[in-house]
């Protein structure tokens, strides 16, 4: 036997009575977790997403990330339970989540930002006005805007964690810039943490950038898609990428993990046209 571990034994030994298993972590817990409804994707996460915890879904524009959001909702809502979509920007399309098989009926749409999604995607804080106190102002107005929704829908989302019920609660800060998201404070996270874990709610955060730092369990990075094409005239599909960037409880032993990367498809045809 090593010396280092002669000595740990020693130390262990005189703690035992104590501080029982000093120096031994406890093992892993095992984590509840819920159906995507990708198969792929439940496979890179041995089952599926956690329950009573915050997992982000992170990527561009188009890469998948809303689609994610939708499926598993969808699973959800079809086992007959409760789920609400929190959307900060008023982007929620009902007829496509109907397309994508959520039950409308158990879905509580919580909407934000009076119709104004598109400039949540392009404003960014405010800069310094040049001169004059009339460009300050037009700096300022849709400051204030992004703030007041992304007020709205974090307030949202925290009194349907704090009064229970919802199987999974959607937060979609997809069309808000990162500069703002990155802002929310870490302290809100955690308080969402615990009330997702009493609720026994998952709480699936939706962003251009992981926002919950530590207070997510999972976070899933989406890539941009791949077109597949069939000629040069007919798009027959979409393949979508996804990568698991960090994983803070893990549903089995650490040593069965899989790949770091999932693929599924989202089939269509329809015919394109050609340009010069």
């Amino acid at each position: 036997m090593s010396s280092a571990a002669t000595l740990r034994l020693e130390i262990e030994r005189f703690l035992e009575n104590r501080f029982p298993a000093a120096l031994t972590p406890a093992p892993r817990a095992l984590r509840e977790v819920a159906e995507t409804g990708i198969a792929e994707v439940d496979e890179l996460l041995q089952g599926g997403l956690p329950v009573g915890a915050i997992s982000e879904v992170t990527g561009a524009v188009s890469s998948g990330r809303t689609s994610l959001g939708l499926a598993f909702v969808a699973r959800r809502t079809a086992e007959g339970r409760v789920c609400a979509w929190v959307d900060a920007s008023d982007a929620f399309d009902p007829e496509s989540a109907a397309a994508n098989g959520v039950a409308l009926g158990q879905l509580l749409w919580v909407r934000c930002g009076n119709g104004q999604a598109e400039n949540l995607a392009k404003n960014k804080p405010a800069r310094k006005a040049g001169a004059g106190q009339a460009g300050a102002g037009t700096e300022k107005r849709p400051q204030k805007r992004v703030w007041t929704c992304l007020d709205q829908a974090l307030r949202a989302a925290d009194l349907l964690l704090q009064a229970g019920g919802f199987a999974a609660i959607v937060l979609d800060l997809g069309d808000i810039a990162p500069e703002y998201g990155s802002r929310i404070p870490l302290a809100t996270w955690f308080r969402f943490r615990q009330a997702a874990d009493r609720a026994r709610s998952s709480l699936v955060v939706l962003g251009k950038a992981a926002y919950a730092q530590s207070g997510a369990a999972v976070v899933l990075e989406c890539a941009p898609p791949r077109l597949r094409t069939a000629g040069e005239t007919v798009l027959r599909g979409f393949t979508f990428t996804v990568r698991r960037g960090r994983e803070r409880l893990a549903p089995v032993e650490i040593g069965t993990r899989k790949p770091v990367a999932s693929i599924w498809s989202a089939d269509a045809a329809w015919e394109t046209e050609r340009r010069a």
